[in-house]
């Protein structure tokens, strides 16, 4: 609190201090004045400023050496009173100006002068940092002007030396803080902004001193990191703010072209100042952009990320104030300022994107040509480099590279077309981009990977399936990281959404079109244009000045489907599948389109070549699967207008949803999910319904033209797996045409009429049999076994038991041929004979079969002239077809058992002699027969098959059990292990007699050896748990003949005692699967007096 708020009463307290001070200068006089002005207000102490300065003033200018301490009291002494008044008078400003800056020099006499202590240096930057403040309103003015330019540069002079030589951080900061107030950028509100006139003089001023302020500070700003981090930022600060003052556009417009004479009493004055007229500022220009080039290099580099915050607001400062006068320089600057894009710290990253956004909205670049061709010189030069870099940098330095890339193209807006114009340009971009997209085709198991024959699901949890996985990953040669192909994709949809869309699809297409080498490539840039075009995913700084024609759009996307569905880039080799790669060299040389019904073309292809490696495949399956991808893109960006394109789109990606190769058919229903959603159809299904006429029409034409259009069973498949019954009307005479076809033409294109059939009979069994096919499902789970096991049986009568005992020995004297009874046996010969002919279904008496059960019936009629094909191929096709039909036709056993009947003789040739594989896909069909038609083949499999099996079960078993773990992947393991799994449950089915069930015990008791596999041991024991169920006594003696864990005593003396053969066996191969056998057994026979207990208890 100020004790003497008067002028007299501060006057009557500093004087005596005063008096003293100017009598003797020490530090203890200094000490009491600086005391007595704590005590004196403001306002009085603003009345005696004048008075308080003289004697400290004196102390400076006393003659002769004086003590550091003490001239750092005296300064700080006047900053103290600076701080609290306001300088009103130019001479004194001038004179306390010269002063302070005295005291950084040392004198001129001596010729070592002793430098000066870093508190003296701190002090009196502060003291002519507060005096620059003091200045009162106009009165700073009588700094900067001509005749004052000696006494600025004195001070700049002194300052720079500090700011560069100074290892102290804080002077260097002081330092470079006070010039920035010097030159008036200070970042304070006190000081006016200033107007135009006071800006131009002040750069006249200011010019001079450029070329050494510039050179100083780029020194100190590429200096030792070690001077920490504030250093570098003031440097830079004053940097960008003295040359966007002295550089700046407006004022550089404004000087006139010839320097001013001035009077003769300034001439020497003259000769300091600077004209800044075009050849300066050229000159200037070329000389700072050197500086410039090395500041950057060097900033954007820095590990502290508000140097490189700083280095953004340089850009900004100059590119807003110097466009025109730097333009040579922004090719560094804004390479910084779209490098600094993704740099690690948030606040660098959201003020550079904000730049950015701001150089775009004020349309810098789009209203000076010069700037933009600066921007498209560094595009051509990134271009030209970029897969050097792409092929030597990590993916860091990718990252960076390809987001520099994409910044300039976000600058240059709709500018862009400056660069798509010059060919040479284009030609640069476009080879880059062609080279550094290159995709890594060495993975095999592309190639391997091939779909599932099953039928999908609904089509609703298919759509939400693709969804979720929507993009196979794509592997690239020169990088791995997922951002790196966001960055390019980025790049792509920027030059679609700028761009002149026809000449940059025209061009790519030529690319598409001109190698093998760019065509995967050529279509990933291709399908992102397109979606660029349409502003969809592209992320820009402003928007384009014309907006695409959507009638523009459709036309170049009509051109690129048309090249994509082009017989020579659809129909690819894929698989070495001899079928396959016959179908679609057949296909290349018919020089038809993938539309249905297309033309022929004109194009005489080259023939493919001979040799085809997984290489070529891989790159083939990626070029398809990439054109499927263009087609989503496509219906995505055009929504409902797509609808008018599903015509010549629609039936191509059917026919490859239907493809064998997994990725192919995975990536086309993602394609038909997308196609879906842009033109709002429900479902996948409602897509095929309410398109079904034109698909129809496009598989019937293609069906009578087979040899060069073998897919349309592709796009017949695809509809069926994913459609429901209500397809089938619209589709029968599509099959029955299949039929007439397969008849005409057994032995050329049966194995692809096949396929179609299968297709179809998988449909119906899915849409009309699926509770037949789940009760066969379920019967072969192992809980279906156990729970048949553990069924009790109802408790057993004295009648019951006497009734057993009659029957049993009247089927003893029957098969003794003591009684005639030949009727019994007859009728499953003689039923067969009996049936009406299969096409005559609609006779007196009998239910007519429904459409999809006549279908059924009539492939199986196909099924069974095909079976004793030569192809092996064909035979298993039908094999597959025909399982499918007994499943179909299972609810109507009146047409199923005559065409059992007529099936079982090619049958069992297949069963009994024929390749491996043949026979373990016939005996699957025959247990889906014994499944649907029961105990009418029994007599055919007891004395057709049964002995070929227990037979060949016999002679296996040997070499099984000493096989290695190698033979469970062999072709005879598999069918030893299809015939066990198999063979109980047929046992069971058919109501085989003892004598057969017999054999197939002995067949299957040698596969209970702890030698075997254990799928075949655990088989076996499959086969024995049905055979219990089927006659366990039987069994039971049978296993106890191997192994018998109990000692059974006879329940009087009477009788004889039981001696069975397993009776005291030492242990062997048998006992533990035996042992566990029996004790199921026992499971099995424990329920059955718990069932009768519960039936005999009152409810």
């Amino acid at each position: 609190m100020a004790v003497f708020d008067t002028p007299q009463e501060a006057f009557g307290a500093l004087r005596p201090a005063c008096v003293q001070l100017t009598r003797a200068q020490t530090m203890e006089n200094v000490a009491r004045l600086q005391a007595h002005l704590a005590a004196v207000s403001a306002s009085a102490l603003q009345e005696l400023q004048e008075y308080v300065l003289f004697p400290l003033r004196f102390a400076l200018k006393v003659p002769g050496p004086k003590q550091e301490r003490l001239v750092q009291s005296v300064v700080q002494c006047i900053s103290s009173v600076l701080a609290a008044t306001c300088v009103k008078k130019q001479e004194l400003l001038q004179e306390l100006f010269s002063e302070l800056c005295t005291c950084l020099s040392p004198p001129s006499s001596s010729s070592n002068p002793v430098p000066l202590s870093e508190e003296l240096k701190l002090a009196v930057i502060q003291a002519l940092h507060t005096l620059m403040h003091s200045a009162y309103g106009d009165v700073i003015w009588s700094l900067y002007q001509p005749s004052t330019l000696p006494l600025l540069g004195f001070a700049v002079s002194l300052l720079l030396g500090l700011a560069e030589q100074e290892k102290a951080k804080q002077i260097k900061i002081s330092a470079l803080k006070c010039l920035q107030v010097l030159v008036l950028q200070c970042d304070c509100q006190e000081h006016r902004h200033l107007d135009e006139d006071e800006a131009q003089q002040c750069g006249d001023l200011f010019a001079s001193f450029l070329p050494g302020i510039s050179i100083t500070l780029s020194r100190v700003i590429t200096g030792d990191i070690k001077q920490g981090h504030k250093s570098t930022v003031s440097a830079i600060r004053l940097f960008y703010l003295i040359v966007g003052l002295v550089m700046a556009d407006a004022q550089l417009a404004r000087i006139a072209k010839n320097k001013e004479k001035l009077p003769v009493e300034e001439g020497r004055i003259s000769e300091l100042m600077v004209h800044r007229g075009p050849d300066w500022s050229k000159s200037t220009a070329e000389k700072l952009s050197l500086l410039l080039h090395r500041m950057v290099e060097f900033s954007s580099v820095h590990p502290h990320w508000k140097v490189r915050l700083e280095l953004v607001e340089l850009v900004h400062h100059l590119l807003r104030n110097c466009s025109q006068s730097l333009v040579d320089s922004f090719g560094h600057l804004l390479k910084a300022l779209v490098g600094l894009v993704n740099d690690e710290n948030g606040e660098v990253q959201s003020r550079c994107k904000e730049v950015l956004q701001g150089i775009a909205e004020q349309r810098i670049v789009a209203q000076n040509r010069a700037l933009a061709d600066v921007l498209s010189e560094n595009l051509h030069s990134l271009a030209t480099a970029l897969p050097r870099l792409m092929n030597s940098q990590d993916d860091t330095g990718k990252v960076s590279t390809l987001s520099l890339l994409l910044g300039y193209l976000k600058l240059l807006g709709p500018k862009i077309n400056i660069v798509l114009n010059s060919i040479s340009h284009l030609h640069r971009l476009s080879k880059a981009l062609m080279q550094v997209l290159e995709l890594d085709v060495t993975d095999v198991k592309i190639v391997e990977d091939r779909r599932c024959e099953g039928v999908c699901g609904p089509s609703g949890s298919l759509q939400h399936g693709v969804q979720k996985d929507r993009c196979q990953k794509k592997y690239f040669r020169f990088f791995t990281e997922e951002k790196i192909f966001q960055l390019l994709q980025q790049v792509c949809r920027v030059l679609g959404y700028y761009g002149n869309l026809y000449l940059l699809v025209d061009h790519f297409m030529g690319l598409y079109g001109e190698s093998g080498m760019y065509r995967k490539q050529a279509a990933m840039v291709l399908n992102e244009l397109i979606t660029g075009a349409a502003g969809v995913g592209v992320d820009v700084l402003q928007e384009r000045e014309v907006s695409l024609n959507v009638d523009d759009l459709k036309g170049s996307i009509m051109s690129i489907l048309d090249e994509y569905t082009d017989q020579a880039n659809w129909y690819l080799i894929t698989s070495i599948d001899t079928e396959e790669i016959s179908h679609e060299h057949s296909v290349q040389h018919s020089g038809l389109t993938a539309h249905p019904g297309g033309a022929c073309s004109s194009v005489l292809l080259p023939s493919p070549e001979p040799h085809i490696t997984t290489r070529t495949m891989n790159s083939n399956i990626w070029q398809i699967c990439i054109q499927l991808e263009g087609v989503g893109c496509f219906a995505a960006v055009l929504g409902k207008e797509f609808r008018l394109l599903l015509l010549s789109a629609l039936y191509p990606v059917l026919e490859k949803a239907g493809d064998k190769t997994l990725l192919i058919s995975e990536t086309a229903l993602g394609t038909l999910v997308d196609i879906c959603k842009a033109c709002s159809y429900d479902s996948l299904q409602c897509l095929i319904n309410e398109n079904s006429d034109y698909l129809v029409n496009g598989i019937s034409l293609n069906l009578r033209q087979l040899a060069h259009q073998p897919h349309a069973s592709r796009v017949l498949d695809t509809m069926l797996r994913h459609s429901d019954a209500s397809l089938l009307p619209l589709v029968e005479d599509v099959i029955q045409d299949v039929l007439s076809a397969l008849d005409q033409s057994y032995n050329n294109q049966a194995s692809t009429f096949l396929g179609v059939l299968h297709s179809v009979m998988t449909a119906l069994v899915q849409w009309f049999g699926s509770s037949c096919g789940e009760e066969h499902q379920q019967r072969q789970t192992p809980e279906w076994w156990s729970g048949t096991l553990s069924q009790g049986q109802q408790v057993v009568t004295r009648q019951e038991v006497e009734q057993f005992f009659l029957d049993y020995v009247r089927q003893k004297q029957i098969a003794e041929g003591n009684l005639p009874d030949t009727g019994d046996e007859e009728p499953d010969e003689v039923l067969p004979l009996a049936e009406p002919e299969p096409n005559n279904s609609n006779t007196e008496g009998e239910t007519p079969l429904p459409s999809h059960a006549q279908l059924a019936k009539d492939v199986m009629e196909r099924c069974i002239h095909l079976l004793s094909d030569g192809n092996l191929r064909v035979r298993l096709k039908v094999l597959d077809v025909l399982e499918l039909c007994v499943t179909a036709l299972h609810p109507h056993g009146n047409h199923l058992l005559p065409m059992a009947h007529r099936v079982w003789p090619a049958l069992v040739t297949r069963l009994i002699s024929d390749d491996p594989l043949a026979v373990l896909r016939a005996f699957k069909v025959l247990c889906t027969l014994a499944q649907k038609c029961g105990d009418f083949l029994r007599q055919r499999f007891s004395k057709d098959v049964l002995p070929k099996l227990t037979s060949s079960l016999l002679s296996q078993a040997p070499a099984s059990a000493r096989a290695g773990p190698v033979y469970n992947h062999t072709l005879a393991f598999k069918l030893q292990l299809a015939v066990l799994q198999g063979l109980g449950s047929l046992c069971e089915k058919l109501d085989m007699g003892e004598s057969d069930l017999n054999k197939v015990a002995d067949a299957c008791l040698i596969y209970l050896s702890a030698k075997q596999p254990m799928k075949l041991q655990e088989a076996a024991q499959s086969v024995f748990l049905h055979l219990m169920h089927v006659d366990p006594d039987s069994t039971w003696l049978l296993l106890n003949e191997v192994c018998c864990p109990h000692q059974y005593e006879p329940p009087h003396i009477s009788l004889r005692p039981v001696k069975l053969s397993g009776m005291g066996r030492q242990r062997n191969e048998f006992t533990d699967n035996v042992l566990l056998l029996l004790e199921k057994l026992q499971q099995q026979e424990s329920v059955m007096p718990q069932a009768g207990t519960q039936e005999a208890s009152p409810p």
